[in-house]
């Protein structure tokens, strides 16, 4: 997926809720190379949200009022309810788009496989969204274990949790496993991608989960024990009801150990509205105020 420098990629987002507002949209605005005239979004506010913060684009309903409204679209990018990336993917495959679709990029294999198949029909690609790939947490990890600093990596635990009594979004309350809802498929499936990028393929060997709330149709605690080729086993947690939550990372070697606190800042920034050039310099000031105040403790 390539253009020439004098014609960005035109791109509808569809979606625009905390994904395509605070991860999609501020990296679009950021990379000179993507246009996005159009957002696709049924809420009235998100509608109006999107119209303040992209003035040039076309806002609308649905994916297909988008492709009408624009019909010189190439890029689809896909940040709704988890059920809907599949058919969502597919509409867009068939109108002759590329696509990148947030995780879980399907709720099902076989969905997966249908939709590969579509992509290499239509000569198009389609790519899930790896941005967790990149957090400054697990880029860390890889830096100590690609230096050689822990030795002989034997075992990780990768951990992901919050206290939330309450489920906000609606669609996260009432959607089953099946319809892609819970844990396991909104943060875990981050989690298991960066187990498996760091330390190589593995197959799940032990898993657990929980539903602790009674107002809602998926489990909010998830548990997996993953064994790699590699010789390392990971152990990931993701859970919404944890008041003290893990470290984000114990790894441990034949020679140390490293343990990771905290998560990377760069979400909760772009949610303020830092945009992603200025990402770095924001975080690095707020570890510097976190130093003082740790000083002057």
């Amino acid at each position: 997926m390539s253009a020439p420098p004098d014609r960005p990629i035109s791109t509808v987002l569809v979606g625009f809720g905390h994904g395509g507002r605070v991860f999609h949209a501020p990296l679009l605005r950021h990379d000179p190379r993507f246009d996005v005239a159009a957002v696709a979004t049924r809420s009235e506010a998100r509608q109006d949200a999107a119209r303040r913060e992209h003035p040039e684009a076309v806002v609308v309903g649905t994916l297909g009022e988008a492709l009408r409204a624009v019909p010189a679209l190439e890029l689809a990018v896909i940040t709704t309810p988890n059920a809907t990336h599949g058919p969502l993917a597919t509409a867009a495959l068939a109108a002759g788009l590329h696509v990148v679709a947030d995780k879980p990029f399907v709720v099902d294999a076989e969905e997966g496989e249908r939709l590969r198949h579509a992509a290499l029909r239509a000569g198009r690609l389609l790519v899930p969204f790896h941005n967790r790939r990149w957090d400054g947490d697990v880029l860390a990890v890889r830096a100590a274990v690609d230096a050689g600093r822990l030795g002989t990596v034997r075992s990780v635990e990768s951990a992901v949790e919050s206290w939330k009594p309450t489920v906000g979004k609606a669609w996260k309350r009432e959607a089953a496993p099946a319809a892609g809802g819970g844990v396991l498929h909104d943060l875990g499936t981050h989690l298991i991608d960066q187990a498996l990028v760091l330390f190589g393929p593995g197959e799940a060997v032990f898993a657990q989960l929980h539903r602790n709330r009674e107002d809602t149709a998926a489990e909010d605690t998830a548990f997996v024990v993953i064994e790699h080729a590699s010789g390392v086993t990971s152990h990931v947690r993701a859970g919404t009801l944890e008041p003290l939550a893990r470290p984000r990372f114990r790894v441990t070697g034949s020679a140390g150990s490293l343990v990771i606190t905290g998560t990377d800042p760069q979400e909760a920034l772009l949610d303020q509205g830092v945009p992603p050039a200025g990402v770095a310099a924001a975080a690095a000031a707020c570890r510097a105020r976190a130093a003082a105040c740790s000083a002057r403790a």
